[in-house]
């Protein structure tokens, strides 16, 4: 379960359900004080990608496009810049006109620097094809006539193939964000594989290489252009990514061979420069895109993985092979943030070359940056809680600020400390925003929000637009952001600590971070509030089941009910590491971990939201729960978001939720 993006997976419900009469709908009332603030958020320009080239030249990268409204469009444009003359204008790369606006995305340099593949909708609309360009100028080239959904081009090594991933057919974008396609009819579960695709630059012939009932989500080039490794599983591809194998496929005849079952997930394989290793991180994940966990490498031939970075108290979440074969730079979460090291493959050595406070990201919401071919200099987003995201390029640690289109941005947001905390036997990490202009003379509210996940964390990241906590601070409340123990950043053992323990020894961390806060800061013990997304939906149901410490709650996206759930959705696989057996095997195991089964504990004024097609944790969900709370006389209100997953895509909806999450809060604590 995810608060994000990127995502990643969509999926069925299999049990029908009749939506409430509730509608959400952009309120129309008088402008109140946090809109110029949502206005100033909805502003900011995005990436949604950036890639150095291979001689460290230049620097490309995807830009979000915001609208006449003042909020994202929709649409994205690829732009280059000189390094060498970082003064001079960067240059639009596109399919279409100069001024027009269209989606591309999804940049890929050749590895002589000389050309940019890319994917754009500017010949069909909502239809991407594959496109190359001359780097230095001259109009693009189309090289496919393809239906359906495109993705993570890739040049060979020798430059005469682009790899891409290729869904066609499908209905709708892969990811677990996405709003679902709704159910109608005799329900089939129709599967659309996700199939590795190659392209030969000069003659345009397409082909469909891996095999039809085999979904791949991510793969690297071998460096002599002859395989692919890849992550990849038979069958429904929203779901199998939990039981994702390691495969070698031929780049010729699309023969698959799994060379590692993993008893985990597994993401972010790479191909050693000597073509001798493959190296990937593996460890426990809830979802698709959202990686941590440890470094492994292997033979490319097979055999056991050897674990690069067994104890590390912090996890991987990208890799890069450095020139020698002998060292992985890795992006590592560590205590709340991210930070770039390198471990060598003898005795495991780890070197810190840079840590934040602030996150470095290349595309979506992950971690990670894009490093030319020497190892030594990158690209990447920087942003943190007092700088908007730019474009940075340059040796590592050294970087120089290529865009400045967000310089004109400040937090309205009160000052962010990493703060720590004891509870049982770990030390726990978290963020806690102050109110803005903040009077250590005054005493506040506090609202506690819960990350989606758990697989993910917490950092020091500039703000976006969905569900966003930082408009709380804005209004006056203290906020804060735990990291509880199955969050990233404490290495494999704290992730793993809430294994068959949903909501127990999590929730004791959030309360002992609460406990923390209300000791040493003048924060009102009565006027408490919880809320979170996804995973932090789920906590912001299951706390007010638990204790009253709460006075008001909003939940996103929740879950109630674990064993209904179960068959409910089209993830169940990704239950299996974290509850030990699927709900038929061990029904208790899901039964205690369920806030319905202690929802006549609650007292605490909740407000429930959700998307109507989501996926991942599927509005029966929040249905079942607001019904409860009505039920039994406990102030509630539902609302559901038409045609919208798991991942809030409409700023309308997006600034309807931040407005209302405000609104409730306000009401109850204020």
């Amino acid at each position: 379960m995810s608060k994000k993006k990127v995502f990643i997976v969509a999926l069925f419900l299999i049990c029908g359900f009749t939506r409430p009469r509730i509608a959400a709908q952009t309120q129309t009332n008088a402008k109140n004080s946090i809109d110029p603030i949502v206005d100033s958020l909805f502003a900011v320009r995005h990436f949604g990608q950036v890639v150095i080239s291979p001689d460290g030249t230049r620097v490309a990268w995807v830009e979000k496009l915001i609208g006449s409204n003042g909020a994202p469009s929709g649409y994205s444009a690829i732009y280059v810049a000189d390094l060498q003359n970082l003064r001079g204008s960067p240059r639009r790369i596109t399919a279409g006109e100069q001024t027009a606006e269209h989606d591309e995305q999804d940049i890929a340099w050749s590895p002589d620097g000389k050309r940019i593949a890319f994917l754009s909708d500017a010949e069909a609309p909502g239809q991407l094809q594959l496109y190359q360009a001359d780097a230095a100028g001259g109009p693009p080239q189309r090289l496919t006539n393809l239906s359906a959904f495109l993705a993570t081009p890739k040049w060979s090594p020798d430059g005469k193939t682009v790899a891409l991933l290729f869904t066609e057919n499908a209905p709708r974008a892969a990811g677990p964000l996405e709003p679902m396609t709704p159910d109608t009819g005799v329900v089939e579960g129709h599967i659309y594989e996700q199939r590795l695709t190659i392209v030969n630059v000069a003659t345009g012939n397409v082909c469909q290489l891996s095999p039809a009932n085999l979904y791949v989500y991510e793969y690297d080039w071998s460096p002599d252009s002859k395989n692919f490794v890849a992550t990849a599983a038979h069958g429904n591809g929203d779901d199998n990514w939990y039981v994702a194998e390691l495969c070698i496929i031929s780049a010729v005849s699309g023969q698959t061979k799994s060379i590692y079952k993993p008893s985990l997930q597994i993401a972010v394989p790479h191909w050693s420069p000597d073509g001798r290793k493959i190296a990937f991180v593996e460890g426990l994940m809830s979802d698709e895109g959202s990686t941590g966990g440890d470094v492994f490498v292997m033979s490319a031939t097979g055999g056991k993985p050897q674990n690069v970075t067994p104890n590390m108290k912090a996890s991987a979440g990208w890799l890069a092979w450095l020139p020698s074969s002998k060292q992985i730079l890795m992006v590592e979460v560590r205590d709340g943030s991210p930070g770039l090291a390198a471990v060598s493959l003898a005795g495991g050595h780890v070197v810190t070359f840079w840590t934040g406070p602030e996150v470095i990201s290349d595309r979506g919401w992950g971690y990670g940056l894009s490093l030319a071919a020497d190892g030594k200099t990158s690209a990447m987003v920087r942003a943190s809680f007092a700088h908007p995201p730019e474009v940075w390029a340059g040796p590592i640690g050294e970087w120089k600020q290529v865009t400045r289109l967000n310089q004109n941005f400040r937090p309205s947001w009160g000052e962010a400390k990493s703060i720590h905390w004891s509870s049982d036997n770990f030390r726990v990490q978290g963020w806690l925003l102050y109110p803005m202009d903040y009077n250590p003379a005054k005493r506040y509210p506090m609202v506690v929000v819960v990350h989606g996940g758990p697989g993910s964390s917490f950092g020091p990241a500039w703000p976006n637009t969905f569900f966003n906590e930082s408009v709380l601070s804005s209004a006056g409340y203290f906020v804060l952001l735990p990291n509880p123990r199955g969050s990233f950043g404490q290495g494999e053992a704290f992730t793993q600590a809430n294994v068959k323990d949903f909501g127990y020894g999590d929730l004791r961390d959030i309360l002992a971070g609460v406990d923390e806060v209300v000791k040493t800061l003048p924060v009102d013990n009565n006027r408490i509030g919880i809320t979170g997304w996804s995973y932090g939906g789920f906590m912001t149901m299951w706390a007010i089941t638990q204790t009253h410490r709460f006075r008001a709650a909003v939940s996103g996206a929740g879950l109630a009910n674990w064993q209904s759930y179960y068959g409910e959705n089209d993830l169940d696989q990704w239950m299996i590491p974290f509850f030990g057996a699927s709900v038929y095997d061990d029904p208790a195991v899901y039964a205690k971990s369920s806030p319905i089964n202690f929802v006549k504990n609650v007292k605490t004024p909740t407000l429930v939201l959700v998307g109507d097609r989501d996926g991942e944790c599927p509005a029966p969900q929040s249905y079942e729960f607001w019904h409860a709370l009505k039920t039994l006389g406990v102030e509630t209100q539902f609302v559901i978001y038409a045609n919208e997953g798991h991942n809030i895509g409409k700023p309308e909806d997006q600034r309807d939720i931040i407005q209302r999450m405000v609104r409730w809060f306000n009401g109850h604590l204020k």
